[in-house]
């Protein structure tokens, strides 16, 4: 007599979507290094807009009259917006995924650049290049790096962090030639659809081919020895954001690293990034000339991160941007005497220097934010770069205001030089950590 199993008793089997990845062997060139990759050419996409705002001050001044200092309020809410932004997108990233997040701020980014070329009043400016593409920029800011190292390497996270931040310099290095170029023969019109296909065109790459997490593959991160599970969604991305700001605000090291990088940002997009192509022009340096300088510092940038990553992984954090931003401060004190019709050998000299140091202290700071608050670092960072984007967005509107008045930017290289100075000093007094840390909310 045939037995039958009873199968009402026995547990059921899991849906598809319930079942856990099991751990794979670990290929020989490990999926970290391709979603790195993936994160890499996803940066790089975002950042052609970032090269476009110092080339577009002298050609919306000409055409709507529009004052330097209105136009440098766009780009301070921009700036400050791409700041203000990442430390909710990374919490955003742990409840959602980092693909929908990136994907969706690619698609932000493409809308606000895509819609200015309809604008005819100040408001409007502000509305699309200020706030759409500041929102979406700041989804794709550096806490999106963080993230990526955080969640798939457990070894070589300097090196990754360097390289990743080198992804700006390189779309930097990519679209700014070829978008000033396009300004000069075409007009700003068709430079702005050109940054809103950019991003676009790297929308389908994030969508087929990034991972939330490693154990999205069946592997462990690269460098470490056992699988790791992935974490269950976060919720409350806002609530969360909100208390590892609360949290981390009633430690010192967090308002040094956030002054120092406000004093960063202040140094480099806040100045640099939005000044020094209109500033060279008040000297007689023709517009193609001073965009390909700053496409060169784009190229030094990423040579002198990279370096920088790799340097984190072996050297004390703190002195490093103590020494970053020592020598940033004393470059800038020289550049009013560089300045000119034509580019000259001591111009060259600053444009190498100043490249190598360009970004180079993001990934001391980031080591300084993980070893201080753990797994809550990215979110913590994501603050940090907050500070790094208002000190940004101050000087990118203080610079239009003191040109308009004073007819020159003499002053403002001479206060960005002696705040370096004070950002070296800040970096020397942050405290090693010896404890492990740990996260600074448990989620409910």
């Amino acid at each position: 007599m045939t037995q039958t199993t009873q199968t009402s008793d026995l547990p059921a089997a899991p849906e598809a979507h319930e079942r856990p990845v099991l751990p794979r062997r670990t290929p020989r060139i490990h999926r970290a290094w391709f979603v790195a990759a993936v994160a890499f050419v996803t940066i790089i996409g975002a950042a052609a807009f970032r090269s476009l705002p110092s080339l577009l001050i002298d050609p919306l001044h000409r055409e709507f009259g529009w004052s330097r200092g209105t136009i440098g309020l766009a780009v301070s809410i921009n700036l400050a917006l791409y700041g203000l932004t990442a430390p909710f997108a990374a919490a955003l990233m742990d409840r959602y995924g980092i693909r929908k997040v990136v994907a969706a701020a690619l698609t932000v980014i493409a809308v606000g650049s895509g819609l200015t070329v309809w604008m005819t009043a100040a408001w409007q400016l502000m509305l699309c290049w200020g706030v759409l593409v500041g929102l979406g920029s700041g989804s794709m800011a550096l806490a999106f790096a963080a993230t990526v190292t955080n969640r798939w390497f457990t070894k070589r996270r300097g090196l990754v962090t360097g390289i990743l931040t080198a992804a700006g310099a390189s779309g930097q290095l990519v679209f700014l030639p070829l978008l000033s170029w396009i300004v000069e023969e075409h007009h700003w019109r068709p430079a702005a659809v050109t940054v809103a296909l950019a991003a676009l065109v790297v929308v389908p790459f994030v969508w087929l081919l990034l991972r939330d997490h490693p154990a999205d593959a069946g592997l462990p991160p690269y460098g470490a020895e056992e699988f790791v599970p992935k974490p269950a969604p976060v919720p409350g991305a806002a609530r969360r954001t909100l208390s590892v700001l609360f949290s981390a605000a009633r430690t010192r090291p967090f308002w040094l690293l956030a002054g120092t990088f406000a004093i960063c940002g202040a140094s480099t997009s806040g100045l640099i990034q939005t000044h020094f192509v209109p500033a060279s022009h008040d000297h007689g340096m023709p517009v193609t000339a001073a965009a390909s300088l700053l496409a060169v510092i784009g190229v030094f940038d990423i040579f002198g991160t990279i370096a920088s990553g790799w340097l984190t992984d072996r050297y004390d954090a703190r002195r490093l941007l103590a020494v970053y931003y020592g020598l940033r401060g004393l470059s800038l004190l020289f550049l009013p005497m560089m300045l000119g019709p034509s580019v000259q050998p001591p111009m060259v000299f600053f444009i190498v220097f100043y490249g190598l140091d360009w970004v180079a202290t993001v990934p001391p700071t980031i080591a300084l934010c993980r070893e201080h608050y753990g797994d809550d670092s990215p979110i913590v960072f994501g603050w940090v770069l907050a500070s790094h984007q208002v000190g940004a967005g101050i000087v990118a509107f203080a610079g239009g205001v003191i040109r308009d008045e004073s007819g020159e930017y003499d002053i403002v290289w001479f206060a960005a030089g002696a705040l370096c100075a004070v950002a070296a000093l800040m970096s020397l007094v942050i405290r090693k950590r010896r404890a492990a840390s740990q996260p600074l909310v448990t989620a409910a």
